[in-house]
């Protein structure tokens, strides 16, 4: 009889425990610079996200900051990401990274690996999922005749061989928003199309954003 009450106690926690686990939000972290941080505001592509997917069964969080390259990521890290446990980290960097080399500031191709996997790791460690994504553009102009096109596919391509390598999820923002320019960028404008001033996106820029990474969340 002792057995069997120990037994139910013992069912009813598990079932409780169920419960409470499947009313819990999930928690997903977007991480990443100044398009990251812009991405709360109205028209930005977290909240378009948070438009679209079934909330409260949904908790999105912005921890983006202007200026950031991967480096700094890695150093906020701790604070910023993992003491808040989130079941989801979209990863979106690099722009800062290949722009600033114009200022002798960038990050340099092998660091930015090194610096973009210890990131990785960490976060998966605690248990959360990772999701990655290329950087966009730093200038609209179609057919890789922006200054910093090389770079920028360079580094792009690092992401997606961590991709690879990993075995994570990838939203291919740079392919993306390439092949949407050079459908729709008829006129040739260097901003304007998906950005307001070449890299920080508009409202149809996160729109691009928010509509390819919804599968991902889902």
């Amino acid at each position: 009889m002792r057995a069997k009450l120990y037994f139910l106690i013992i069912l009813c926690v598990v079932v409780l425990t169920s419960a409470i686990e499947q009313q819990k939000p999930k928690r997903i972290i977007f991480f990443g610079d100044s398009i990251t941080q812009a991405g709360v505001k109205p028209d930005g592509y977290i909240t378009q996200l948070g438009n679209s997917l079934k909330m409260p069964n949904y908790e999105l969080i912005g921890a983006g900051i202007g200026g950031n390259k991967v480096y700094d990521l890695y150093l906020r890290m701790e604070e910023d990401v993992l003491l808040k446990k989130p079941d989801v980290v979209v990863i979106y960097i690099g722009i800062n990274d290949v722009w600033h080399r114009l200022q002798g500031t960038g990050t340099d191709y092998d660091k930015f690996i090194k610096f973009y996997q210890a990131i990785i790791t960490k976060i998966e460690n605690t248990g959360s999922k990772v999701i990655l994504c290329t950087p966009t553009v730093i200038g609209e102009k179609k057919n890789g005749v922006n200054p910093m096109d090389e770079n920028l596919d360079k580094f792009a391509g690092a992401i997606r061989e961590l991709a690879t390598k990993n075995n994570l999820p990838l939203c291919d923002l740079r392919t993306l928003f390439t092949n949407y320019e050079k459908e729709h960028n008829t006129t040739d404008l260097e901003k304007g199309v998906l950005t307001s001033d070449g890299v920080h996106l508009n409202e149809l820029g996160n729109k691009l954003v928010a509509d390819n990474l919804l599968p991902f969340l889902k």
